[in-house]
């Protein structure tokens, strides 16, 4: 029986088709982005059903990240062999499996390996459907149509952390998953009626397997070495030797992509100066976008003692404002320069990262919410100027290996971001731990008074005698340690401030257009 084709199913369905493809792709983007970032606001809870600390918990969104990035790289391999159908229900069909055992998950290692699956069938979703729209839609139609898809995308962002705190606040952390699991299945449903069989013709495309591995190799440990360096200890031999292992995995890596015929990342794309410019900000740009939707959320629960709910209605304002903004900041990047749009919303990222370096306990729910509004206008900003500064920059045949590494190196960011804001997290929260408890002596005229006032409670309260100092003192360490960890989150949304001011630099160099395009 001959294959079903997009030709056939327009002959079948008509121009109403292309909306039924549309659709059928948003909801497998919109499932998925949901749950990339529902669990944001879980993590407090995950934290403590499982008895684990924030060094390994950042791996739910680092792992799922990274995984996001290596699933956009075999999008264009699977639909060319085995074709849309199935590729779009086989991978909506793992993700299912992946959603029901991560809300069963006996424990956090099963649970970051479904993360990891999740993510694999996110990014590789991403890229799907965009090419579907391009094939179903004409020339002078795809705008309309990917602005109705940028909007099934900004619906994750934007709705994922309050949905996941409705689900946290009525039921428990587990159903966050479950929630996503009908849209998934009705998108298998219409998937197996509305996508195209197989249309290539002949042998399958080769793959680069050996990029791939050697590629995945290296993220894994590098990310798992700064992921344990603090628990198992910098110098130790286990950590210093995934280092090792990741410094020989990427160099290979580049070695070998340098000289196959069919890479699996086209280096030649750096040869223009503008566009690895443009590739630093991509990358700083998900440093900023998947790192303060992690940080956020997890301070606010932890310091402040939000509710899931509060601290996913947090970032809700920003998320719909991003949204708005998107389409203006296109409209204006037609009319402006790329480098001034660029360079305005990094120095809003940067305002904003500012702002939120001054986080302490009493900060209002507003200061906060207005500061990732700030953040969010600088992000819309940026995105359309960055993607037509740094293609314009290529030739013709390097313009779909650009627009795939602009991509791929925004995941990227937003992989090691995350990652290395939660090692600054720990590390800034011990050091400034340590710094405070050596302050408590004897001679500490604020710290005896308020042992004494301690003792004094404990005692109208019925605590024996021989008991109420240990009391103060466990109360004096909880206080000392908010404050270390308060301190914490202030380095590292300082760390982001100072990441995106030097941003600058390569947001002035991708503006200047004497450089020579890419050969």
């Amino acid at each position: 029986m001959r294959p079903e084709t997009t030709e056939d199913l327009f002959a079948r369905y008509g121009p109403r088709y292309r909306w039924l493809a549309t659709i059928t792709v948003m909801l497998g983007t919109i499932s998925a982005m949901l749950t990339t970032t529902s669990i944001n606001v879980a993590m407090p809870d995950i934290m403590g059903a499982f008895g684990i600390g924030q060094d390994r918990v950042q791996w739910l969104s680092t792992g799922m990240l990274a995984a996001m990035t290596m699933g956009m790289l075999v999008n264009a391999w699977l639909i060319h062999s085995f074709g849309q159908r199935r590729t779009f229900v086989g991978a909506m069909s793992v993700f299912v499996g992946a959603l029901a055992l991560a809300g069963l998950s006996p424990n956090d290692t099963v649970l970051i390996f479904c993360r990891i699956v999740q993510g694999a069938v996110a990014g590789m979703l991403q890229p799907f459907a965009m090419y579907t729209i391009f094939r179903v839609f004409p020339a002078n139609q795809r705008g309309m149509a990917m602005g109705f898809f940028g909007l099934s995308v900004l619906l994750g962002p934007a709705l994922g952390p309050t949905l996941g705190g409705i689900m946290i606040d009525h039921f428990n952390w587990r159903y966050i998953f479950y929630v996503g699991a009908p849209v998934c299945i009705a998108a298998i449903l219409l998937g197996s009626v509305f996508m195209p069989q197989r249309e290539e013709s002949g042998k399958r495309l080769h793959f680069d397997w050996i990029g791939f591995v050697l590629m995945t190799t290296t993220m894994a440990c590098f990310l798992t070495a700064l992921s344990n360096g603090q628990r198992e200890g910098w110098q130790s031999g286990f950590v210093l030797g995934l280092f090792a292992i990741a410094a020989i995995g990427g160099t290979a890596f580049l070695w070998w992509e340098l000289r196959t015929d069919q890479p699996l990342v086209n280096l030649k794309v750096f040869g223009s100066v503008p566009f690895a410019a443009a590739a630093a900000v991509a990358c700083i740009f998900g440093v900023g976008l998947f790192g303060s939707t992690y940080l956020v959320p997890l301070y606010v629960q932890t310091v402040q003692h939000f509710t899931p709910y509060a601290a996913g209605l947090l970032l809700m304002p920003a998320g719909i404002i991003m949204g708005i903004a998107m389409p203006i900041a296109g409209y204006l990047s037609d009319r402006l320069s790329a480098r001034s749009m660029i360079v305005t919303g990094l120095l809003c990222f940067s305002v904003s990262s500012f702002w939120l370096a001054q986080v302490d306990a009493n900060m209002a729910f507003w200061s906060i919410a207005w500061a990732v509004v700030i953040s969010r206008i600088g992000l819309a900003i940026i995105k359309p100027s960055l993607n037509v500064a740094a293609l314009r920059a290529l030739t013709p045949e390097l313009l779909s290996q650009g627009a795939g590494m602009i991509n791929f190196a925004r995941q990227l960011g937003g992989a090691f971001g995350v990652n290395l804001l939660s090692v600054t997290l720990d590390r800034r929260t011990f050091f400034h731990s340590d710094t405070l408890t050596a302050t408590q002596t004897p001679g500490n005229s604020a710290t005896a008074e308020l042992l004494r006032n301690i003792q004094g409670l404990l005692a109208q309260s019925g605590v024996p005698e021989d008991m109420q100092m240990a009391g103060a003192l466990n109360y004096l360490g909880r206080v000392i340690h908010a404050q270390a960890y308060t301190l914490g989150f202030r380095d590292s949304f300082l760390m982001v401030a100072v990441i995106f001011t030097l941003a600058l630099i390569p947001a002035w160099v991708m503006g200047r257009t004497k450089f020579k395009q890419a050969v």
